[in-house]
């Protein structure tokens, strides 16, 4: 009989901190990556490599020079060469981590793949949230817009009554001098 080794490797916290969004979309970088699964960076890339065709562009894309500046402004690293950057590092997108499993085949690469998978998932529901947030304001938006011009409009009857009352009006009524 096998143990089986307890799903939570590492915590959620420290996957989640190793999720960006870069190119609108929520990726991982293969550092993090090889990290998360106990090897060495330049293996993980290598496996990929090897089973190439397993990761189309939606799966795996390299930063390029304008991304990875950005990239390492957002979480503030000045220096290149203490950060170990020779060159733009791969970044996953949650299919190309699930396509990873099937490169890397260790008991932790597997475990920590469905920790991963799962807070990917969460993410996804969560922003599914937002989404729905977002139309509720959007409609806020349109019925103040409209408010306010009904407003406007109020005020214009408003002004347009207030003319109307500075004018001097012609008496009504009997008046003494008519007799």
């Amino acid at each position: 009989m096998t143990t089986k080794l307890p799903l939570a490797i590492v915590s959620d916290d420290i996957v989640v901190n190793k999720i960006y969004e870069i190119r609108n979309q929520k990726v991982m970088l293969d550092r993090d990556l090889a990290e998360l699964y106990g090897v060495e960076t330049r293996v993980l890339n290598q496996a990929v490599k090897r089973n190439i065709d397993r990761f189309p562009e939606d799966f795996m894309f390299q930063l390029n020079a304008e991304e990875l500046e950005n990239w390492k402004s957002q979480i503030v690293i000045s220096n290149r060469e203490k950060f170990g950057l020779r060159k733009a590092p791969f970044v996953f997108t949650e299919h190309g981590v699930l396509m990873l499993s099937s490169v890397l085949n260790s008991q932790q690469a597997i475990q920590v793949n469905i920790q991963i998978v799962r807070i990917f998932t969460r993410l996804r529901k969560l922003l599914e949230g937002h989404n729905e947030l977002k139309l509720e304001i959007a409609d806020i938006k349109k019925k103040l817009k409209s408010q306010d011009k009904n407003i406007e409009l109020v005020f214009s009857y408003i002004d347009e009554l207030i003319e109307k009352k500075a004018k001097p009006r012609k008496r009504i009524g009997f008046k003494p001098d008519d007799l």
